[in-house]
């Protein structure tokens, strides 16, 4: 046994010390050893190769700095602690394995920006908003109440037709509550019919029918036919002017009777045509809401001038065209622009008397990460002009601010003049399926005749956060929580709220 250890221990030490000979040894100096030991072997081992091999490692020990070793492995150090050869090659860099980068870009700078300035709204959209409704969403579907309530109010076996109930707030007006019919596929033609009704007593009705025939495969390109009546009591006027007050609110009822035939057509990337004609009636009533004076109260009161054609309703034949052109494709990051233009002939009061309303939107519009999370900024400004001398635009027909169009935070009927100017800057980010958030903040007010009187202290400020349904063809569902303030020479002071649960195009 001891005999076997020996042997085993001797091989060992060769195998050692042959490697560390092939290792430190060029070639050349292996084969000048190699005579050497040849020639030493011949004459005895008084000059044997270990003897001049460990005579001249003692040699370079001598050289060598203390804690430094030359005999080490390519790519490998040698630890001075007796501990086994770390590797010097550099580590390999972590992959990437989700795919999104581990650099820090602009637009994730920029995105902070708006975080900071609306974290405020963000919680109001996520906590009060968004969380709410993914809840109520996940409930309803464990409960199966998307099938039950799909199968309550669609029909057919395709449920290519329905009843659906609908339901329109908006603060400081009356509400309204009716349906909306609809028939798709009429026949199998791609046709479509919807049937509007809606009421809050005998004096707020209103009654509408689209007739959509589709031109292609997208829902977005179609003809439409349309035909509706609205009679409510609680319109609002506040006044002509940039100067108009909050607090000169006023009431009147009006009738309008709108009948008339659109085209809208999508091309180039998200860019879009609409063009209209038709014709339109509006009568004029007493008003009432709650205590709020009526216009003829203010008018007698002398809070304000009678507008122009409040002394009679008129008709009118309208003919329109609007252009979006838009840059955008796949990405959110982009500029776009949209004109419009209107001709509006008196048919009833000046026969071959008309007069024109045209404007535009100019805006650029950023991606921020890339997930249709955008900020954007645009400037509007909007005319109206007539074309003959003499000829008085009704106020209902000059340019108006608040509502549905700029500056959403202001009442509808807020402002009236004959042109407008207005800077916003949005933030749009995906809230559910189909549904976005959006937060705007403009600045603007009404002036007359091209931009005349125009000055900065007169301009208002509108603020509106909302979650609107998107990507569905015809009526757009929103709910939209807005302020509005005074001029700047007026204090800015905040004096109207207005929250809104409804359609869009609705009643």
């Amino acid at each position: 046994m001891r005999a076997h250890r020996s042997f085993a221990s001797t091989v060992t030490l060769l195998a050692g010390a042959l490697f560390g000979t092939l290792t430190l040894a060029s070639p050349g100096e292996a084969r000048a050893q190699t005579n050497s030991a040849e020639h030493a072997g011949a004459e005895g081992p008084s000059s044997s190769p270990k003897t001049d091999k460990s005579n001249g490692e003692a040699d370079k020990k001598k050289d060598e700095k203390p804690g430094t070793s030359t005999r080490q492995e390519p790519g490998k150090t040698v630890d001075n602690g007796g501990g086994p050869a770390r590797s010097t090659t550099p580590d390999r860099k972590l992959p990437d394995y989700d795919g999104r980068g581990s650099h820090v870009t602009m637009g994730d700078v920029l995105l902070w920006i708006p975080r900071v300035l609306l974290s405020p709204l963000y919680l109001l959209t996520e906590y009060v908003i968004r969380r709410p409704l993914g809840a109520g969403v996940s409930a309803a579907e464990e409960a199966n109440l998307p099938k039950v309530l799909y199968d309550v109010f669609a029909f057919g076996p395709d449920h290519k037709s329905g009843i659906l109930p609908t339901v329109l707030v908006d603060f400081g007006f009356r509400p309204s509550v009716g349906f909306l019919a609809f028939w798709n596929d009429v026949g199998g033609t791609g046709q479509d019919l919807q049937l509007h009704g809606s009421t809050f007593g005998s004096d707020w009705l209103a009654a509408g029918l689209v007739d959509r025939i589709h031109l292609d495969a997208d829902p977005a390109d179609a003809l439409t036919l349309q035909f509706s009546v609205i009679d409510r009591p609680d319109k609002t006027f506040f006044g002509m002017g940039p100067r108009s007050l909050q607090d000169n609110l006023s009431r009147y009822g009006l009738t309008t009777v709108d009948g008339g035939l659109a085209m809208d057509w999508k091309f180039f990337r998200t860019s879009n045509l609409h063009a209209a004609i038709g014709d339109t009636s509006y009568n004029f009533h007493k008003g009432h809401l709650g205590d709020d004076p009526t216009v003829d109260d203010q008018i007698n009161n002398h809070v304000f001038a009678p507008p122009a054609g409040w002394d009679h309703g008129y008709s009118e034949i309208y003919s329109r065209l609007a252009l979006g052109l838009d840059s955008r494709q796949k990405s959110g990051t982009g500029v776009r622009l949209d004109l419009n233009g209107e001709y509006d002939s008196d048919i009833s009061h000046h026969p071959g008397q008309g007069w024109v309303k045209y404007g535009g939107t100019a805006g650029a519009l950023f991606d921020l990460t890339g997930h249709k999370r955008i900020l954007s900024f645009s400037a509007t400004t909007l005319f109206a002009d007539p074309l003959q001398k003499g000829t008085v635009i009704p106020f209902l027909d000059q340019v108006t601010l608040g509502g549905y169009g700029p500056m959403k935070g202001l009442y509808p009927g807020r402002l009236y003049d004959r042109s407008a100017a207005v800077g916003e800057i949005a933030y749009h980010w995906p809230l559910w399926i189909l549904v976005d958030g959006t937060v705007r903040g403009e600045i603007g007010n009404v002036f007359g005749d091209h931009l005349s009187g125009f000055d900065p202290k007169l301009f208002r400020l509108s603020g509106s956060v909302g979650v609107q349904t998107v990507g569905l063809p015809g009526n757009t569902l929103e709910l939209l929580v807005g302020v509005g303030t005074e001029t700047f020479d007026h204090g800015t002071q905040v004096d109207s709220i207005r929250v809104y649960v409804g359609g869009t195009n609705g009643f």
